[in-house]
């Protein structure tokens, strides 16, 4: 804490770094609550979410190295976007159900004669991808509207559902925010 001489009033000094720090894990809740407020088909919701720093998010980014490493050449985005996990203050995950919504032959969307049989083929409703896509948009403009780096990713997704972080949310991607001098995911390789 900082007292100017003949003022009353005490200052306290936060440092940029830890500024910074505060102002992504405050945004990162506020994602949380665009994806759940965000328009859901059938106005039913499947969606949940989950905020990642510190030793959790590198078990993210290491997982996602593994995953990579496993596919050889055709894996190396894998290791690049851990690298951007790496140097992210944090990441909002944001993963979905592949409950139906019940419109059974109406439908059809997803392929499949009815509902019961998309079920039964363990396959997602179309919904579901429709629904999580929304709800990332609107995250990630909120993101942008804060002037945060960002970027939507997949690969954070299969390394967090491989390590089973959503538990039955099967459709899952992630969103590393970082604030840095120039974005870290811009000349990404």
């Amino acid at each position: 804490m900082l007292r100017i001489p003949n003022n009353p009033v005490r200052i306290m000094i936060i440092e940029s770094k830890k500024a910074e720090e505060s102002a992504i894990l405050n945004l990162a809740y506020s994602v949380c609550a665009a994806v759940r407020t965000a328009p859901k088909a059938c106005g039913t919701d499947h969606l949940e979410t989950l905020i990642l720093t510190g030793e959790d998010k590198d078990l993210v980014a290491e997982r996602m190295r593994k995953i990579g490493e496993g596919l050889g050449e055709s894996g190396r985005f894998f290791c690049r976007d851990a690298d951007n996990v790496d140097a992210s203050a944090a990441v909002v995950l944001a993963g979905a159900k592949y409950e139906v919504r019940g419109l059974g032959e109406k439908c059809r969307l997803c392929g499949f004669e009815n509902c019961t049989a998309c079920e039964k083929a363990g396959a997602a409703c179309v919904f579901t991808s429709m629904d999580l896509g929304i709800a990332l948009g609107s995250a990630v403009s909120l993101v942008a509207d804060n002037r945060v780096d960002n970027r939507i990713m997949f690969t954070i997704g299969q390394a967090a559902k491989s390590l089973g972080l959503l538990g039955e949310y099967k459709m899952i991607m992630g969103i590393p925010l970082s604030a840095a001098g120039k974005s870290v995911f811009y000349d990404r390789k």
